[in-house]
């Protein structure tokens, strides 16, 4: 078992889709191998701006060094539009705030100021920093670059820009309007960071908290408690049993009964669509479900809610939902 699990923490700080076995077993490394393949591909695409009616675009904003922020290019078209908070957990629980910059460009189009903790380390844009201390040990594969504090820090940001007379962002954010969300080890931060108060939604992407309750990555503590501890609606977002997350975010699924909660399967693994286009068809998911939490949007939730909600008819994905 300890194995096993040692494994599924070494695929979700990693970000791949490695199977529940631990480091070394054969197959694994191909895995890695082919995952890295993936990632280097995926970083030698242009930037995309969405194709929400902001095109948006990705910086490293001098007033937060640490972060990665994914905003409408151009403020001044929003009119009387404020911006809605995202703030994210990278895949891997990593420092490369570009890990997904299709999927957050894509939100951030639709008017949403989304947030990643990190530098700009992989696609366009990128810069080089010294690699973290390593033992070359597996226990040193384990540590985690942010944490959820990073994540949340993104909302103290957006709350003291939209104060700050100067600033691009003065009287343009809705401080109301907040989500947290995050893939992987980045989706046990979103839980982590659900607790905040001022979180109004949570979407959980191809994560869940280990169902033995055990810790196995090192620089997080997460059990099955901080479902509880959630208080705002939550969509999880699952790849099939192919994802090594499925096992934990189904469970976390069916524990969650106290606050309104959806969960979407398909067979697209543990790296779900987030390195397709604009984000694929799991960032047009986020949008809808954002537009409707925290903007009441009742077109977007059309699908999510009725018997002939728009996922109920989706062949390929899978909806279930309690409280919704």
């Amino acid at each position: 078992m300890r194995n096993a699990i040692v494994g599924l923490a070494l695929a979700l700080i990693t970000g791949t889709a490695l199977a529940q076995v631990p480091p070394g077993t054969p197959g694994v490394a191909e895995q890695e191998k082919r995952d890295a393949e993936t990632r280097a591909a995926f970083a030698k695409l242009p930037d995309t701006p969405g194709t929400g009616p902001y095109p948006a675009f990705k910086q490293v904003d001098p007033t937060l060094p640490d972060h990665v922020v994914y905003r409408p290019r151009d403020l001044s078209k929003l009119g009387k539009t404020k911006l809605a908070v995202l703030v994210w957990g990278n895949g891997g629980c990593r420092d490369d705030g570009a890990s997904a910059r299709h999927h957050l460009a894509q939100i951030a189009s639709h008017g949403y100021l989304a947030i990643a903790p990190g530098k700009i380390l992989s696609g366009p844009g990128a810069v080089t920093v010294a690699p973290r201390p390593t033992d070359g040990g597996v226990e040193a594969r384990q540590g985690v670059a942010t944490t959820y504090r990073d994540v949340l820090a993104g909302i103290d940001w957006a709350v003291a820009e939209n104060a700050r007379k100067g600033s691009p962002y003065y009287g343009k954010i809705d401080t109301a309007k907040v989500a947290v969300a995050g893939h992987s080890c980045g989706g046990l931060q979103a839980i982590q960071a659900g607790a905040d108060p001022r979180v109004k939604t949570v979407i959980v992407h191809n994560s869940g908290v280990f169902t033995d309750g055990s810790n196995p990555i090192k620089g997080m503590t997460v059990d099955k408690s901080l479902l509880f501890k959630l208080h705002t609606p939550v969509l999880y977002v699952l790849g099939g049993k192919l994802d090594v997350a499925w096992v934990n975010g189904s469970d976390d699924y069916k524990r969650i009964g106290h606050v309104p909660v959806a969960l979407l399967d398909a067979p697209v693994g543990h790296g779900g669509t987030f390195r397709e286009v604009n984000g694929g068809e799991v960032a047009g998911f986020a949008v809808d479900w954002l537009n409707w939490q925290l903007r009441g949007d009742k077109r977007a939730a059309k699908r999510f809610v009725g018997a002939g909600c728009g996922l109920c008819q989706n062949p390929k994905w899978k909806l279930e939902r309690k409280g919704i």
